[in-house]
């Protein structure tokens, strides 16, 4: 198939959306599609490039100041020019990976030209209200406003998708857009496994959080939970990830009496080192409340690690209380710290649930993420030929 692939985000920019649509795109090449990928450019100006296969077509943008690092395409640009690029390119199904500018553009081509449309939604609302300039009091309106803009646009799809059926269940809940599937974002499990095989031996057990530095991620809950723990218990936090708590989030270790020796940030590193850092980890912390899927869980335990998370959002489907780690209630610093206590005493626990871990992350394969989506595309197809 030729697959058009339309993000808003895209790398570099990191976060979970970004990395997958990258991933499933070279996941799509490596399977012999011919995959094209639209995203905003690095720069002021449209370009082509390639990565892995994929070509990349590349539309001018402008820094977005409110969310760190993000870029955005202007709809005069991004209109005329994914008209020129559907038409060069000919897809014979468009994937959207969001409702914003970029995707809506490939949206208004793929309507207009009869052309398939598998739509996937990374975005929760809520997240993005807590990083724009919007009054507290507005935000539940911003947010209903924008469900009702991502029906909009994906109510023209042939097939709807979101990573989790906790993200199916909030698509139908809040946008009202019905029937669609939840399809993991998949990763590829080997490699981190691979990771932790290699790690060399270390005496201090090491807690790893991996992700945005922003306000709904709840970091400041584990650094204040590790601030807690008995002092002959010995551990060290490292932080992955950068973002507009980054700075708070250091002062809040150095109030905690947290020196570099107990807790490490290590603001974004490579893909190479990231894999690196999921081998040498003993325990997984993930506190954020928002989260649809959590690719760097599915990261952690593909290295086969046990994991510590908020009882929020998709995380459940992830984290089997006494099986592959532990949930703690949202907010509750001395449960997440008693959970934490409990696996850094016992190397034999982080084992057990490590392997656990690995057992369940095998259905997230990547994989079954690229079964799945070469079934839809096919799906969309026979369904426009038929209609």
């Amino acid at each position: 198939m030729r697959i058009l692939i339309a993000s808003d985000t895209f790398p570099p920019h990191i976060n979970g959306a970004a990395r997958f649509a990258e991933r499933l795109g070279h996941g799509l090449v490596r399977r012999g599609h011919e995959v094209h990928q639209v995203a905003p450019s690095t720069g002021f100006r449209n370009f082509t490039e390639t990565a892995e296969g994929v070509v990349i077509h590349r539309i001018r943008s402008f820094p977005f100041t409110a969310i760190d690092d993000f870029r955005w395409v202007a709809p005069w640009d991004a209109y005329p020019e994914m008209a020129h690029i559907v038409a060069e390119v000919k897809p014979d199904v468009i994937h959207l990976q969001c409702s914003a500018v970029v995707g809506r553009a490939a949206a208004y081509q793929a309507t207009r030209h009869a052309i398939p449309m598998v739509a996937t939604n990374h975005l929760m609302p809520e997240n993005l209200m807590k990083q724009l300039p919007i009054p507290r009091m507005l935000q539940n309106a911003a947010s209903q406003a924008l469900f009702w803009d991502i029906r909009h646009v994906y109510k023209q799809a042939q097939v709807i998708t979101a990573p989790t059926p906790r993200a199916v269940a909030i698509l139908e809940q809040d946008a009202k857009l019905y029937g669609g599937l939840a399809v993991s974002c998949g990763v590829d499990t080997a490699v981190y496994a691979a990771s932790a095989a290699s790690a060399p031996p270390h005496d201090v057990p090491v807690i790893l959080y991996v992700g945005r530095l922003d306000p709904e991620k709840k970091i400041h809950e584990l650094i204040e939970a590790v601030a807690e723990l008995p002092d002959d218990l010995p551990y060290r936090l490292e932080i992955i990830g950068d973002g507009i708590e980054h700075g708070h989030l250091q002062k809040l270790a150095t109030a905690k009496g947290l020196g570099p020796d107990k807790v490490r940030f290590f603001g974004f590193i490579s893909e190479a080192e990231l894999v690196e850092a999921y081998g040498r980890c003993d325990i997984f912390c993930m506190p954020g409340i928002a989260e649809l899927q959590s690719l760097v869980t599915l990261e952690a335990m593909s290295a086969g690690k046990p994991v510590v998370a908020a009882n929020a959002m998709a995380l459940p489907h992830l984290v089997h209380p006494n099986d592959n780690g532990w949930l703690y209630t949202p907010g509750n610093v001395a449960e997440l710290r008693d959970h934490l206590a409990k696996l850094l005493a016992s190397p034999e626990e982080r084992h057990r649930m490590g392997l656990e871990s690995q057992r369940i992350v095998a259905k997230h394969g990547v994989d079954f993420t690229l079964d799945k989506y070469e079934t839809l595309y096919e799906r969309a197809i026979s369904a426009v030929k038929g209609a």
